[in-house]
């Protein structure tokens, strides 16, 4: 995973306005909704040589994001996924590769103007982060409540927060941190959705409606279940993270990667961890 500003993007293909292009065009005018006050979301998939695990899911949330931010979407799911096997025909069989299709408010003061919704699709080059670990601490910043931002929406707005705790840690020489919700049990890592194990044991934070049901977390729990691996969806305390036995995170970005050092404590990728990992690109690469 390593640190969020280590991303690169390679080459890129773009849908707007129903037509492809080639790259990255400016879109966006100064006072646009969308740029000028916040009304932007997206979702994030993967294509991995070609296969697309759970792109429907993907595809779906945006939707639901932009709706749950005043939106009105006039594109389907199936449609947007149809796009996006159409994007990733245009690269390389085993490109690895980012899908992130976007809804964003071109009119509206304050309140998005949903008739001005418009969609984008961009499909670009990233490949897959190895499975090296990272190194995590606690950080000051916590997730909003439910009452207090969109926090059941993927939306750009909710990332500055995201942005401030990994720049917190980043200056102690850490990664990513261990983000705690306003109750003060721990909701994710940064950036991706934490889980720990302890004797031979998953345990995972109980959805509470301050951070993202993420859809690779939902595959990693259904897959350890199905194979006969106990998984707790619960509230968790920050100690307990500190004594886990492992700990990993799961993420569309980097699918599933283990965190080797949690403040000053080295940890090493267990059996259980390898098992998620093992257990999601087996799923992959069927999909």
């Amino acid at each position: 995973m390593g640190k969020a500003n280590a991303h690169k993007q390679g080459r890129t293909v773009t849908f707007a306005d129903g037509e492809w292009t080639e790259g990255d065009p400016r879109l966006v005018r100064t006072r646009e909704h969308g740029f000028w006050l916040s009304s932007t979301v997206f979702d994030g998939a993967r294509a991995l040589a070609g296969k697309t695990p759970d792109l429907d899911l993907h595809c779906a949330r945006v939707i639901s994001s932009a709706r749950i931010m005043g939106l009105e979407p006039a594109i389907s799911t199936e449609e947007i996924v149809s796009l996006s096997l159409e994007a990733v025909a245009k690269f390389d069989d085993d490109a690895e590769l980012y899908i992130s299709p976007m809804f964003f408010a071109e009119e509206g003061f304050i309140v998005p103007d949903p008739a001005s919704t418009r969609f984008v699709l961009s499909v670009f080059e990233a490949p897959l982060p190895e499975p090296k670990g990272f190194s995590a601490c606690l950080t000051r910043y916590r997730r909003p409540a439910r009452d207090m931002a969109p926090t059941q929406a993927k939306a750009s707005c909710l990332y500055p927060n995201v942005a401030r705790g990994v720049r917190e840690v980043n200056a102690k020489g850490f990664d990513t941190g261990v983000v705690l919700d306003p109750n003060g049990n721990v909701a994710e890592f940064c950036y991706t959705n934490l889980f720990l194990a302890k004797d031979g044991v998953i345990h995972t934070p109980a959805i509470n409606g301050t951070f993202l049901n993420g859809i690779t977390r939902q595959r990693v729990i259904r897959l350890l279940r199905d194979s006969g691996v106990e998984v707790h969806e619960r509230a968790i305390d920050f100690e307990e993270v500190m004594e886990a036995d492992e700990l990993f995170g799961t993420g569309n970005y980097a699918k599933v990667v283990p965190c080797t050092r949690l403040e000053d404590r080295p940890l090493q990728p267990g059996p259980l961890y390898r098992q998620a990992r093992e257990l999601y690109f087996q799923f992959s690469d069927t999909t």
